[in-house]
Protein backbone atom coordinates (compact mmCIF):
# COMPACT_ATOMS: atom_id res chain seq x y z
CA UNK A 1 0.00 0.00 0.00
CA UNK A 2 1.52 3.37 -1.05
CA UNK A 3 0.69 6.50 -2.48
CA UNK A 4 -3.10 7.63 -2.41
CA UNK A 5 -4.26 4.89 -1.23
CA UNK A 6 -2.44 4.86 1.90
CA UNK A 7 -2.59 8.69 2.95
CA UNK A 8 -6.17 8.19 2.20
CA UNK A 9 -6.94 4.99 4.82
CA UNK A 10 -4.18 7.80 6.89
CA UNK A 11 -6.74 10.98 6.89
CA UNK A 12 -9.52 8.45 7.48
CA UNK A 13 -8.23 6.93 10.50
CA UNK A 14 -7.26 10.33 11.89
CA UNK A 15 -11.02 11.70 11.63
CA UNK A 16 -12.01 8.67 13.23
CA UNK A 17 -9.62 9.08 16.33
CA UNK A 18 -10.88 12.44 16.47
CA UNK A 19 -13.88 11.66 16.52
CA UNK A 20 -13.85 9.38 19.30
CA UNK A 21 -11.20 11.88 21.03
CA UNK A 22 -13.81 14.75 20.96
CA UNK A 23 -16.38 12.43 22.98
CA UNK A 24 -13.99 11.93 25.84
CA UNK A 25 -14.89 12.89 29.71
CA UNK A 26 -11.67 15.22 31.41
CA UNK A 27 -11.13 12.05 33.03
CA UNK A 28 -10.62 9.57 29.94
CA UNK A 29 -8.36 12.20 28.67
CA UNK A 30 -6.31 11.72 31.76
CA UNK A 31 -6.61 8.02 31.76
CA UNK A 32 -3.78 5.59 31.16
CA UNK A 33 -3.65 4.57 27.86
CA UNK A 34 -2.33 0.44 26.87
CA UNK A 35 1.33 2.36 26.33
CA UNK A 36 3.17 2.51 30.05
CA UNK A 37 3.13 5.94 31.46
CA UNK A 38 1.69 7.42 28.62
CA UNK A 39 -2.03 9.14 29.34
CA UNK A 40 -4.61 9.23 26.60
CA UNK A 41 -3.92 12.70 26.20
CA UNK A 42 -0.19 11.78 25.40
CA UNK A 43 -0.97 9.35 23.16
CA UNK A 44 -3.46 11.37 21.28
CA UNK A 45 -1.03 14.37 20.77
CA UNK A 46 1.83 11.95 19.91
CA UNK A 47 -0.61 10.71 16.79
CA UNK A 48 -1.25 14.07 15.40
CA UNK A 49 2.34 15.69 15.93
CA UNK A 50 3.74 13.47 13.05
CA UNK A 51 2.28 15.93 10.90
CA UNK A 52 4.21 19.37 13.02
CA UNK A 53 7.50 17.39 13.59
CA UNK A 54 10.88 18.21 11.56
CA UNK A 55 13.91 17.52 11.20
CA UNK A 56 15.48 19.91 13.68
CA UNK A 57 12.61 19.64 16.16
CA UNK A 58 13.38 15.54 16.18
CA UNK A 59 16.78 16.24 16.62
CA UNK A 60 16.28 18.48 19.78
CA UNK A 61 14.01 15.91 21.37
CA UNK A 62 16.61 13.25 20.85
CA UNK A 63 19.45 15.23 22.52
CA UNK A 64 16.98 16.18 25.20
CA UNK A 65 16.05 12.40 25.72
CA UNK A 66 19.85 11.68 25.39
CA UNK A 67 19.67 9.60 22.49
CA UNK A 68 17.00 7.31 23.59
CA UNK A 69 14.36 6.53 20.99
CA UNK A 70 11.79 5.21 23.36
CA UNK A 71 12.54 7.57 26.01
CA UNK A 72 12.23 10.88 23.16
CA UNK A 73 9.01 9.54 22.28
CA UNK A 74 7.66 9.36 26.01
CA UNK A 75 8.96 12.86 26.64
CA UNK A 76 7.44 14.69 23.71
CA UNK A 77 4.17 12.81 24.01
CA UNK A 78 3.76 13.79 27.86
CA UNK A 79 5.46 17.13 26.65
CA UNK A 80 2.90 17.55 23.95
CA UNK A 81 0.04 15.89 26.04
CA UNK A 82 -0.04 18.65 28.72
CA UNK A 83 -1.50 20.71 25.84
CA UNK A 84 -4.95 21.94 26.57
CA UNK A 85 -7.14 19.21 24.93
CA UNK A 86 -8.50 21.79 22.65
CA UNK A 87 -5.57 22.23 21.33
CA UNK A 88 -5.08 18.59 20.61
CA UNK A 89 -8.32 18.69 19.09
CA UNK A 90 -7.27 21.49 16.99
CA UNK A 91 -4.70 20.47 15.73
CA UNK A 92 -6.64 17.38 14.58
CA UNK A 93 -8.93 19.81 12.23
CA UNK A 94 -5.88 21.52 10.95
CA UNK A 95 -3.49 18.41 10.13
CA UNK A 96 -5.62 15.63 9.48
CA UNK A 97 -5.65 15.37 5.79
CA UNK A 98 -1.47 16.11 5.82
CA UNK A 99 0.63 14.04 4.65
CA UNK A 100 4.06 14.90 6.23
CA UNK A 101 5.66 12.65 7.45
CA UNK A 102 7.92 12.01 10.83
CA UNK A 103 12.12 11.96 10.09
CA UNK A 104 12.71 8.63 9.41
CA UNK A 105 10.02 6.72 8.97
CA UNK A 106 8.84 5.76 5.95
CA UNK A 107 6.56 2.93 4.25
CA UNK A 108 3.31 2.60 5.80
CA UNK A 109 4.32 4.15 9.28
CA UNK A 110 1.92 7.00 9.02
CA UNK A 111 -1.30 4.37 8.97
CA UNK A 112 0.45 1.94 11.45
CA UNK A 113 1.31 4.80 13.99
CA UNK A 114 -2.76 6.14 13.82
CA UNK A 115 -4.31 2.16 13.82
CA UNK A 116 -2.38 0.73 16.57
CA UNK A 117 -2.31 4.07 18.90
CA UNK A 118 -6.28 4.32 18.30
CA UNK A 119 -6.65 0.89 19.90
CA UNK A 120 -3.92 2.13 22.77
CA UNK A 121 -6.68 5.17 23.43
CA UNK A 122 -9.63 2.64 23.12
CA UNK A 123 -9.30 -0.30 24.56
CA UNK A 124 -8.40 0.74 27.79
CA UNK A 125 -11.53 2.92 27.81
CA UNK A 126 -13.57 0.21 26.93
CA UNK A 127 -14.63 1.46 23.43
CA UNK A 128 -15.10 -0.27 20.00
CA UNK A 129 -12.72 0.86 17.00
CA UNK A 130 -13.00 -1.40 14.17
CA UNK A 131 -9.62 -1.41 11.78
CA UNK A 132 -9.82 -1.52 8.17
CA UNK A 133 -8.36 -5.18 7.38
CA UNK A 134 -6.83 -4.30 4.36
CA UNK A 135 -4.71 -1.43 6.40
CA UNK A 136 -3.97 -3.87 8.63
CA UNK A 137 -2.85 -6.12 6.56
CA UNK A 138 -0.53 -3.54 5.17
CA UNK A 139 0.93 -2.25 8.64
CA UNK A 140 0.99 -6.40 9.96
CA UNK A 141 3.60 -7.17 6.89
CA UNK A 142 5.92 -4.05 7.23
CA UNK A 143 6.06 -4.92 11.01
CA UNK A 144 6.82 -8.54 10.31
CA UNK A 145 9.53 -7.72 7.94
CA UNK A 146 11.01 -4.52 9.61
CA UNK A 147 12.80 -5.64 12.81
CA UNK A 148 13.00 -1.84 14.05
CA UNK A 149 11.18 -0.87 16.07
CA UNK A 150 8.81 -3.93 17.27
CA UNK A 151 11.96 -7.14 16.46
CA UNK A 152 8.42 -9.03 16.10
CA UNK A 153 9.86 -11.90 14.26
CA UNK A 154 12.24 -12.28 16.71
CA UNK A 155 9.97 -12.32 19.53
CA UNK A 156 7.63 -14.60 18.03
CA UNK A 157 10.01 -17.06 16.29
CA UNK A 158 8.32 -20.33 16.55
CA UNK A 159 4.78 -20.06 16.10
CA UNK A 160 2.18 -19.94 12.81
CA UNK A 161 0.11 -16.22 12.90
CA UNK A 162 -2.94 -17.18 10.81
CA UNK A 163 -5.80 -14.53 10.54
CA UNK A 164 -9.27 -16.06 10.35
CA UNK A 165 -10.54 -13.10 8.97
CA UNK A 166 -8.38 -12.50 5.47
CA UNK A 167 -5.77 -14.41 4.10
CA UNK A 168 -2.60 -13.26 5.74
CA UNK A 169 -0.47 -15.64 7.47
CA UNK A 170 3.56 -15.53 9.20
CA UNK A 171 5.96 -17.66 10.77
CA UNK A 172 6.55 -21.19 11.14
CA UNK A 173 4.88 -23.01 14.23
CA UNK A 174 2.15 -23.49 16.87
CA UNK A 175 -0.77 -21.75 15.26
CA UNK A 176 -1.72 -18.68 17.06
CA UNK A 177 -5.13 -17.90 15.45
CA UNK A 178 -7.38 -14.53 15.57
CA UNK A 179 -8.47 -11.28 13.61
CA UNK A 180 -5.82 -9.23 11.71
CA UNK A 181 -6.35 -6.52 14.15
CA UNK A 182 -5.66 -8.26 16.85
CA UNK A 183 -2.75 -10.07 15.71
CA UNK A 184 -1.34 -6.95 14.54
CA UNK A 185 -1.63 -4.97 18.01
CA UNK A 186 0.54 -8.88 18.95
CA UNK A 187 3.14 -8.05 16.74
CA UNK A 188 3.61 -4.27 18.05
CA UNK A 189 3.66 -5.92 21.23
CA UNK A 190 0.40 -5.12 22.82
CA UNK A 191 -0.92 -8.43 24.64
CA UNK A 192 -4.63 -6.64 25.54
CA UNK A 193 -6.29 -8.71 22.51
CA UNK A 194 -4.71 -12.43 23.62
CA UNK A 195 -8.24 -13.44 24.52
CA UNK A 196 -9.23 -12.57 21.09
CA UNK A 197 -6.61 -15.31 19.71
CA UNK A 198 -6.95 -18.93 19.91
CA UNK A 199 -4.84 -22.09 18.53
CA UNK A 200 -2.20 -24.20 20.40
CA UNK A 201 0.13 -21.42 20.78
CA UNK A 202 -2.12 -18.48 21.69
CA UNK A 203 -1.84 -20.46 25.01
CA UNK A 204 2.05 -20.21 25.33
CA UNK A 205 2.34 -16.50 24.55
Amino acid sequence: MHGDELWAHVHAERGSLASLLSGLTPEQWDSPSLCPGWRVRDVAAHVISAAQTGVLGEAAAFARARGGFDRMNLLEGQRRGSAPVTQILGDYRRLAASRRRAPGTGGVTPLLDVLVHTQDIAIPLGLAHRMPVDAAIACAEQVWRVAFPFNARRRLAGFGLRATDVDWQAGDGPAVEGPIEALLTLLTGRRAWLHRLAGPGAALL
